[in-house]
Order: C-alpha cells, then structure tokens, then sequence
C-alpha cells in the first residue's frame, strides 16, 4: 500500500493547484473499456479536475464473483486502455482491506488530506446506490457526479437518492466549480452516450476477452 500511496502523493504534487482535484470512478471493470474511457475524459474537462484515478475493486459485494476475471488481469487490462496522463488505475480497495465504498473514500481522505475528491458513478448505479453500505455517507462525504447513460437516466433522477438530496443538487451550469461544493451535493450531467458496458462486452464475446479490440467500443 505504502508504495502505491507514494506514487500518487507524487502525482499529486506536481499539480499547481493547492488543492488537487481528483475523481474516483470505482467499480470492477470487468472488463475495462471505453465507456469507461469516455465517462473519464468528461469527468476531466466538464468538472475541471486534475487526475480520475480507478478503483478496481477486487470484488463488488453486489456482484457475483463467479464470471468475474481475476484482478490482476482487470487491473493489466484497465492501465492498457487508461492511456491518458490524467488517468490512474489502482488497487486501492486492495491496499486499505477496504469493501466498502464509504470505508474506501475514507481511507482516501486520511491518506490524501489536501486532495478534493469526487465519486463519479452513472446514472445506472444513482439508481442502486441506496442498496449500498451507508449510502447516505457516501453523500455526506464527498460530492457525487453522476453521468447519464442510454435507457437510465430518467429512472435516476427519480431514485431513492436524487429525491433525498434533491436540495443539494447543482446545475449543470456550475460543473466546473462543482467539486468546491460542500457536500452533500450532487450533478447530474447530460453527456453525449455511451452504449459500451461491460455487461454487454461479457454477453456478446461471452467472456472471450483476448477476442475484444475493447478500446474501439461500439
């Protein structure tokens, strides 16, 4: 962990910014691929961030692990698609024992304390977050970007969660400055679609992943 944690302080410390900017896009990228490329790109330029490190967990506790590859191999095969400078993939989950994705961003905190944090999910995963572990920390911890996706979006804002937080929700218009706000508070951003999922990569290919040119998507 201690190795890991170092080379992303480093990473932090050559930004000019006092307070870096950073977004989490956790999950289990099984496997990676360009929807997850794309929703990161966005993340960068629409929320003005410096890095969007990847969290690949090592299982998601609402996911079965049967077809799910082994982590080193999602890990090899996320750090081959995230070709950008701005884009880290880690294993942070594995490092802090972390399960959770409260636990995770609060491990997060304590070891990067000047970093300002955002957790960026799509619209598809605004519908379940209230299925998570003490999902309303999640709110009341970091501010939360969520990103629309084909056939979601419509069900998501009227989830369990965009209705409880549905006064600290920004506009749009603000993305930029959106992660200066305290949380809990929320966005919701309307983004050019993306049809590629992994869901839909292991389904067609059926799980034939060295078959798959994953950076070309749909």
């Amino acid at each position: 962990m201690a190795l890991q944690v170092t080379i992303l302080k480093k990473q932090l410390s050559s930004i000019s910014r006092k307070r870096p900017r950073v977004g989490l896009l956790g999950g289990s990228f099984n496997p990676a691929h360009a929807g997850h490329l794309h929703i990161s790109r966005l993340a960068l330029e629409l929320l003005n961030l410096d890095q969007v490190w990847w969290l690949v967990s090592p299982q998601n506790p609402l996911k079965k692990a049967e077809g799910m590859a082994p982590l080193k191999d999602r890990l090899n095969l996320a750090s081959t698609i995230a070709k950008n400078r701005n884009i880290f993939v880690t294993n942070l989950e594995t490092s802090f024992g972390t399960i959770y994705t409260i636990d995770t961003i609060t491990a997060l905190k304590n070891h990067f304390p000047h970093a300002r944090f955002a957790w960026i999910i799509g619209a598809d995963n605004l519908i379940q977050i209230s299925r998570w572990e003490r999902w309303t920390a999640i709110f009341q911890s970091v501010p939360v970007a969520v990103f629309s996706r084909p056939d979601y979006s419509l069900k998501a804002l009227s989830s369990i969660a965009a209705k409880r937080f549905a006064k600290r929700r920004i506009s749009q218009l603000h993305a930029a400055e959106f992660i200066e706000q305290g949380p809990p508070a929320w966005i919701f951003l309307s983004i050019p679609m993306s049809n590629m999922s992994a869901t839909k990569i292991r389904d067609q290919f059926n799980n034939n992943y060295k078959s798959v040119d994953f950076k070309k998507g749909d």
